[in-house]
């Protein structure tokens, strides 16, 4: 029968090769991977300001630092990772930690005096105000 059907051992070999990677896991498993990670970003513009949102779950509102260097305006935290607790083992870490830093160059002049930040359910806020001079003027048409 097994010459009608070949593929009929791989279910085997799946537990040999599961079983051969958990012995080669397990030495590593005290440690633990921390990647980079970035806030993703929303730029958008009207009429009177920038707006510029960012998706931070998990970070303490204290621990966000926003500032506005001529025309970049920068966003930096940490997201800290959770004690681990003395007895616990963990089978799958997914969640990325760590500082990060994101820059925006503004697509229009801003009045920093201005800038506003709100924090709500994980995602800041940041109202940047154009400047008179960014908002233009309308010029009006006149016929002859």
């Amino acid at each position: 029968m097994n010459t009608l059907m070949p593929w009929s051992g791989t279910r085997n070999l799946r537990k040999e090769m599961d079983r051969l990677f958990e012995r080669f896991v397990e030495p590593w498993e005290g440690f633990e991977l921390v990647s980079e990670w970035m806030p993703a970003l929303d730029v958008s513009e009207t009429k009177d300001a920038v707006v510029v949102k960012a998706e931070v779950p998990g970070i303490d509102p204290k621990e966000l630092k926003v500032s506005l260097e001529g025309d970049l305006l920068v966003i930096s935290g940490e997201k800290r990772h959770e004690k681990e607790e003395k007895d616990e083992r963990r089978h799958r870490i997914e969640r990325a930690y760590g500082a990060f830093t994101r820059s925006v160059r503004m697509p229009a002049a801003v009045d920093a005096s201005k800038v506003t930040a709100a924090f709500k359910n994980g995602l800041v806020t940041i109202t940047l105000p154009k400047t008179p001079a960014a908002k233009g003027t309308l010029i009006p048409v006149k016929t002859e």
